[in-house]
């Protein structure tokens, strides 16, 4: 029998970035240490830490950084989501809110799914992808029956307006950082 609690998924969020973040850990460990032997720093690494040390290392170090992106995402992911029911929802108890709250299982499944492909960080973040589209869909199929077809269409242009300005800005901030970078290289 299925427990009805609702705090059950409460873990789900953290788990899912940590295997996220565990499967783009893993495919650039590989790259960093290639890096690191095209340098001629592995071997002097080596000398100092087994190589299982500098592996679990470079993986704990890029574990830190890639759950401060994915818990990046699920902050501005849960700010859109509330922000749109805000907006288009005559719901102010919250619990519309709490009828979405087992899609955490599915990145849960979906962070599980991304360890097989560890090898590809394309594959990886296909992975996440297909899995935010599921989510989507889920958030859309348990709203759908609790608000009218306008404001169903409002929630949705409202978090693909987000994700685009969202996506735009951090696209041009990469793009200010490189064409930085590559000013400041002398050719």
């Amino acid at each position: 029998m299925l427990m009805k609690n609702s705090y059950l998924t409460g873990y789900m969020p953290l788990l899912s970035i940590l295997l996220f973040s565990l499967s783009l850990s893993m495919f650039g460990q590989a790259f960093i240490v290639d890096m690191l032997k095209q340098a001629n720093l592995y071997n002097t690494m080596l000398d100092i830490f087994t190589k299982t040390e500098v592996n679990l290392v470079v993986i704990g170090g890029l574990m830190v950084v890639f759950t401060m992106i994915f818990a990046t995402f699920k902050l501005l992911a849960n700010t859109a989501n509330e922000l749109a029911l805000l907006f288009f929802s005559k719901d102010a108890e919250g619990e519309l809110l709490k009828k979405t709250r087992f899609g955490a299982v599915i990145y849960f499944l979906g962070g599980l799914i991304s360890l097989v492909s560890f090898s590809s960080a394309v594959g990886t973040i296909i992975i996440f992808l297909v899995t935010s589209v599921v989510y989507v869909v889920y958030f859309v199929y348990k709203l759908s029956p609790h608000i009218s077809t306008p404001q169903m269409i409002g929630i949705i242009v409202f978090e693909a307006v987000f994700w685009i300005f969202f996506g735009l800005l951090l696209a041009l901030i990469f793009m200010k950082l490189y064409n930085g970078l590559l000013a400041a290289i002398p050719l």
